[in-house]
Order: C-alpha cells, then sequence, then structure tokens
C-alpha cells in the first residue's frame, strides 16, 4: 500500500511537472484550437441544411403529459392544454422541436422516482428526433435546484437547498451537489438544469424566492452560483443561472403576477447583477430571464423577458454575454402582458434564444415561423440563436451520444451520494434562538409536536419517537384553523415542551395565531423553521428557533437531530431576520 502511495504521487507529480512544460501547454492549446473548429464546422454545417421551421423548431423547449412518448392516457389532457399534439412523439415531429422539460405533475416523473422509466423515456424521444429531420438530439431539461424546487425525488439524492448550502458557507459543499445532481439527471437522460439560481433574497416577504436563493449577500451569491455551474457542467449537463435581471427583491409571485424591481442602477450593479456578471466570467452555458418589470433598465413597463434593452442592451452587449439566453416559462402570468401569438415574438426580438414552455405551442410555433417568413424576426439573427443552441448541445456531449444506458441507473441515489446529501443538511442547521437553554431536548420529558403538514410536522415527530422521545402530535393545515389550533392547545396541555414546525409564518397570520396560542399554555415553545428563515418575525416570543432551510426529508431528519443534540447546530445565517438576528449568525450548543 505504501509502494502504491509512493507510486501514485510520482505519477501525479510528474503529470503536473509535464503538463507546466511550454511544448504541453502549446500542445493542449491547439487541441482547444481543433475542438473549436470541429464544433464551429458542424454548426455551420448543420445550419446550411435546416429549413426555416426546422430552425424555428430549436427554439422551443416544451413539455407534454405522459411517462412514455406515445402515452394514450393524456392524449385529450395534451390537446386541451394547448400542447399542438396528443404526445411527445407527435410534437417533436410535428414542430421539429429543440427541447423538452420534465415535471412531475405532468407525469413525465414519478413520486418516488421510477428511474427506469424516466430514462426509457429519455432514450425514446431522442430516437424520435434523430429520426426525422433535423436529427438534431434534444435538449431534456428540468428544475433541480435542490431543496423547495426538486423534480427528481427519493429514491434519488435529495440535496437541501440554495440557502441551506449558504448556511454551511462551503463552496465545496455547493459544487459536490452540484455534481452528485447532475450524475443522477445524466443517469435519466437529462441534460439541461434550470439551476442555479442566482436571484440575491433582500426581501423576507419574497414568495417566489425565499430559500432558493443561497443569500442576501452577492459575494455569496456568486460564489456559491459558480461553484454549482462548474459541478453540473462537470458532469455534462448544461447549467442555467436565473432569473436575470434579478428576482430578489419582489413581493409578488410572477407565476401569478408581475412584479416590479423598484431598484436604482447603483444597487442593481452592487447586488442583482453581481452573481449574473460571475456566472458569465465563469463559462456558464445559459441564462434565465425574469417576468419582471425593472423600471431603472427600461421604463417601457415591460418584463425583462420582452425587453430588448435589458436582454440584448444589456445582457448580450453591456454584460457580453454570448450564451443561451431562456425565457422563463412563458404560461406565466409575468410573461402574458401581449397577446399569446405575440409574446414568443417579442421575446425572441428582445434576446432570447430559447422559448421556455408556450401555453399553445402550435399557437407559438407558427407565430415565430410566420414572424421569420414577413421579415419580423431577420434570418440573420434567427441563424444567431440557433447557432448558440447547436453550440451547446455540441459542448455538452448531446450530439456525440444523447442516449444514456442502463448501467448509469446504478449512479442514481447511491449510498454515497444520500450521505452527502444528509451531511449538508446537516451542517446547515442553524439555531437563532435558545433561551433557558431549552435545547437539546431532555429524553425525560414529554414532547408534542405540532405544526402544518407542509412543514413535516408528522415526520419530525416520528423521528423524535424514533429517538427514543415521548412523543404526541398533530398536524394542522398550512392556515391552521380554529378548531385544529384547539385541539392542539388541549394536547399541549399534557407535555412538557412544545416543537412547532412552521412554514413560512412571517408572511402567514394564521400561523403566526397558532403560534401564539401555543404560547399561551405556559409551556416552552420550540419552533422549528421548515421553510424561509424569517419565521421569528411573525413569532417573537418562542424560547427557542432552529432553521432547517426546507421541508425535505433529508433537512427534517437534521432538524430531529439538532433537536436531540445528536448533532450540534453549525450553520450560520446566509439573510439578516429584522430585528431579530444579523447575517452571519448562528448559536451552538
Amino acid at each position: 500500500m505504501a509502494f502504491l502511495k509512493r507510486s501514485g504521487l510520482f505519477v501525479v507529480c510528474f503529470a503536473l511537472l509535464f503538463s507546466l512544460m511550454p511544448g504541453f501547454r502549446g500542445q493542449a492549446k491547439q487541441d482547444g484550437h481543433w475542438r473549436t473548429r470541429a464544433k464551429e464546422r458542424w454548426v455551420s454545417h448543420e445550419l446550411k441544411k435546416m429549413t426555416v421551421e426546422e430552425k424555428v423548431g430549436q427554439l422551443f423547449i416544451v413539455h407534454a403529459y405522459g411517462k412514455t412518448p406515445e402515452d394514450p392516457a393524456y392524449a385529450e389532457t395534451n390537446i386541451e392544454k394547448g400542447r399542438g399534439g396528443t404526445n411527445f412523439k407527435e410534437i417533436i415531429e410535428k414542430y421539429h422541436i429543440g427541447g423538452v422539460i420534465y415535471f412531475n405533475w405532468s407525469d413525465n416523473i414519478s413520486t418516488p422516482v421510477d428511474a427506469r422509466q424516466v430514462q426509457q423515456l429519455s432514450n425514446g424521444l431522442q430516437k424520435i428526433a434523430l429520426k426525422q429531420k433535423p436529427r438534431i438530439p434534444l435538449f431534456i431539461s428540468t428544475d433541480q435546484e435542490g431543496g423547495a424546487v426538486a423534480r427528481v425525488l427519493e429514491p434519488g439524492a435529495v440535496f437541501p437547498g440554495n440557502m441551506a448550502l449558504a448556511a454551511t458557507r462551503s463552496a465545496a459543499n455547493a459544487k459536490k451537489a452540484a455534481e452528485i445532481m447532475a450524475v443522477e439527471l445524466k443517469s435519466l437522460g437529462i441534460n439541461m438544469d434550470f439551476a442555479p439560481d442566482l436571484d440575491v433574497n433582500v426581501n423576507p416577504a419574497n414568495p417566489v424566492i425565499g430559500v432558493r436563493s443561497y443569500s442576501e449577500n452577492p459575494d455569496l451569491v456568486a460564489s456559491l452560483g459558480i461553484a454549482q455551474i462548474a459541478g453540473f457542467q462537470s458532469q455534462n449537463v448544461a447549467a442555467t443561472g436565473k432569473h436575470f435581471p434579478g428576482h430578489g427583491d419582489t413581493n409578488v409571485d410572477s407565476h401569478y403576477g408581475l412584479p416590479v424591481i423598484h431598484h436604482d442602477l447603483k444597487t442593481l450593479n452592487h447586488v442583482d447583477l453581481k452573481p449574473f456578471k460571475a456566472a458569465i466570467a465563469s463559462g456558464v452555458d445559459a441564462i434565465m430571464t425574469a417576468h419582471i418589470v425593472v423600471p431603472a433598465l427600461d421604463g417601457s413597463g415591460l418584463p425583462a423577458t420582452l425587453s430588448k434593452k435589458i436582454m440584448t442592451g444589456l445582457l448580450r452587449e453591456k454584460l457580453g454575454y454570448d450564451g443561451l439566453i431562456v425565457t422563463d416559462s412563458l404560461d406565466m402570468s409575468g410573461a402574458n402582458v401581449l397577446p399569446p401569438g405575440q409574446v414568443p415574438v417579442a421575446a425572441f426580438n428582445a434576446g432570447a434564444d430559447i422559448l421556455l414552455n408556450p401555453p399553445d405551442v402550435e399557437v407559438a410555433w407558427n407565430a415565430v415561423r410566420n414572424a421569420v417568413k414577413t421579415g419580423e424576426i431577420s434570418r440573420k439573427r434567427l441563424d444567431e440563436s440557433v447557432a448558440r443552441i447547436l453550440r451547446v448541445k455540441y459542448e455538452r456531449g448531446i450530439v456525440r451520444n444523447p442516449f444514456t444506458s442502463e448501467k448509469s441507473l446504478s449512479y442514481f441515489g447511491t449510498p454515497e451520494h444520500l450521505k452527502a446529501a444528509q451531511k449538508m443538511a446537516d451542517e446547515s442547521i442553524t439555531m437563532v434562538k435558545n433561551e433557558n437553554q431549552i435545547l437539546p431536548l431532555n429524553q425525560t420529558k414529554k414532547i408534542f409536536v405540532t405544526g402544518p403538514s407542509v412543514a413535516n410536522s408528522s415526520h419530525l415527530a416520528g423521528l423524535l419517537k424514533e429517538k427514543g422521545f415521548i412523543t404526541e402530535n398533530t398536524s394542522t393545515a398550512a392556515a391552521p384553523t380554529q378548531a385544529e389550533t384547539a385541539t392542539a392547545v388541549g394536547k399541549a396541555q399534557n407535555a412538557d415542551v412544545i416543537v412547532a414546525a412552521a412554514y413560512n409564518a412571517n408572511t402567514n397570520t394564521a400561523q403566526q395565531a397558532f403560534l401564539r396560542a401555543l404560547k399561551k399554555t405556559g409551556k416552552p415553545v420550540v419552533m422549528v423553521s421548515m421553510g424561509n428563515p424569517y419565521d421569528i418575525m411573525g413569532a417573537p416570543d418562542v424560547d427557542a428557533n432552529l432553521l432547517a432551510y426546507g421541508n425535505r426529508s433529508v433537512s427534517v431528519q437534521s432538524a430531529a437531530k439538532a433537536l436531540t443534540g445528536e448533532i450540534n447546530p453549525g450553520g450560520k445565517l446566509p439573510v439578516t431576520i429584522p430585528g431579530y438576528a444579523p447575517f452571519g449568525h448562528g448559536l451552538h450548543y
């Protein structure tokens, strides 16, 4: 073994010295030039062969309902929902689509995940794409941020979200999480991830970003963001920084409305744009737009997705970005400020390359094709976008081999991956408050666990029971009713300590009333925040507060460990809790 270590060290040192030799560096540079020339030759060759219709198809990434390329169970649903066909196969063949996006609600990915089914769906879709012109393999995409936004769940490795990773203050954790997520996505045939989220969350009332953001600190967001970009792309999964130019200071969810960001140019440059600048410098494959109005950047009232000043003037020209620009989903309310046929054309002319998930594929595809035919969209501009799409497909190895093997499923949900996810969740737990040293819990005390089902309170209670604690529990709705509150208060009378799981209580008045009622019992109340870290703003009188930053199983397990003293909370706040705790705060046992 000693010999192997010494000989291995010799090989590494020799290789390092050799790589530093001028000739070696020159050869590496030549190889890079050769690969670039080969890529550009292929892109040019494909562009010359493609019809306008085929080029327009490459611009679209769409979803369809079903577990297979020709799933008959959802034929009527696909037609009713404006998918443009009865199934994935028909849509790809009819519109030459450049990519697809998987969701749980469209039944592409089940919970728990049937990895073989997803892999077969991916391989089947790639076969369909390669059988017909232009014979370009697909982007197969999803949203796998970790934490709150994750489409691929158990038995895969489900990582805590971005804010939890930021609580560990470890770029190594961020990169490793992305690498493992990418390996598991690739095993399913998914080659593009709409992650990481680069928004700087400076608004505690933000209803759509919150724990999806790493932090309120733009430098921390930038460092962890570029670590995750490197992790995803090291495994040949295209990464997508989002949501440009920054969705971190809003109290409106762009899925349901049109937020307005009132930052001035100085704030935008030093806060919102900083992580995107870092991502561009790091070579991120794609950047996703936001359906937000930013008057300081464009006074027209148009969302960024439809703003040429923002997409082309700022992102392309001022920031020098030449990668893919992807719209956020075009079926969101924030994008629908124009008639359905005008939105995709306006987004493309604003600067987008990929038009993601329009509400009606047929309407959107026809609108863009007709705009090219009439000259509203120039052929040159169309070719520029298609070339960018083809380059990323080439660079990520999708052109070389779009398929995934059954053997690769052995990398899905491995013990090593699951262990890594749990370790990161353990390291993220942050203790904001611990009056009278109520934590860790004493095993001789009777514990009453309660809180909304969305906060996974029943799972938390079960874990405490497994650890030998005398535990009773009851769950409530996200907004606890008076009857649920009365039941919980009644059961709490028999307990020594109340553990209340909370989920975004700072913006939920019913949860705040519930927590006040528990506190009035006179029993010590330990609040475990399973969502945003700002809950204590709505329940300042609790005796202790632990932050798990998410309600996924790994985070709930880590919270249980911290409650019982199995782990010592070591996380540091990635945000300020106004009036209660500063950035970087974190107590320990």
